[in-house]
């Protein structure tokens, strides 16, 4: 059975972000993190300011001595049908949710906040100013990063794992190639401006 340390109410405070909002093609996901604060976990900081090496050793230290830690995803039919700030949303709400201990508090980055059952804040920045929303960047970011490159393999002329869905000059020259796939954002506007041809 897994071992859930008893902690002062206090401390169960949980960092929330996402990972893939600006990507033409994937899931957003998002990730939610209850760091222990007698076990500090030191190099935590925004994601995309950390190498690609330096997230996955990380990763691996905020699974193995964070309280709690949750990782979910709003599929790519989701984004298309809420929008991709509403998936997003849906995306938080479902990883915090999934968490035990529950937290009694969320801290969230960026300006907007999911609907949860505990009080939330919203930090512009957060991930570079709050270890718990570093943690959860961390956890979102390299959980995402290796769904693309797993659907690169279903879909290799789009170089997935290269790019991870984002709108690169590459990714947009196999688009127009070889027109979406199954997993592309229909509603973002350059895939929705090929359908539409």
């Amino acid at each position: 059975m897994e071992r859930i340390p008893l902690l002062p109410a206090e401390a169960l405070v949980c960092g929330v972000d996402e990972a893939g909002r600006g990507p033409l093609a994937g899931p957003v996901v998002a990730a939610a993190v209850i760091l222990d604060p007698c076990d500090p976990i030191d190099g935590l900081d925004d994601s995309k300011k950390l190498s690609t090496k330096r997230r996955e050793f990380l990763a691996i230290e905020i699974r193995k001595r964070a309280v709690a830690w949750a990782v979910a995803e709003a599929s790519v039919e989701e984004i298309d049908r809420l929008n991709i700030l509403h998936a997003s949303m849906l995306a938080m709400r479902r990883a915090v949710g999934a968490l035990l201990p529950v937290p009694v508090r969320a801290l969230i980055d960026g300006n907007r906040c999911p609907a949860l059952d505990c009080p939330a804040e919203a930090i512009i920045g957060g991930d570079g100013k709050v270890a718990a929303i570093a943690a959860a960047s961390i956890l979102a970011k390299t959980v995402r990063d290796a769904g693309m490159a797993r659907l690169h393999e279903d879909y290799p002329a789009y170089g997935f794992d290269r790019h991870m869905g984002y709108p690169t000059a590459q990714h947009l020259q196999a688009l127009q190639e070889h027109g979406p796939c199954p997993v592309h954002r229909r509603s973002y506007a350059p895939v929705a401006q090929l359908i539409l041809l």
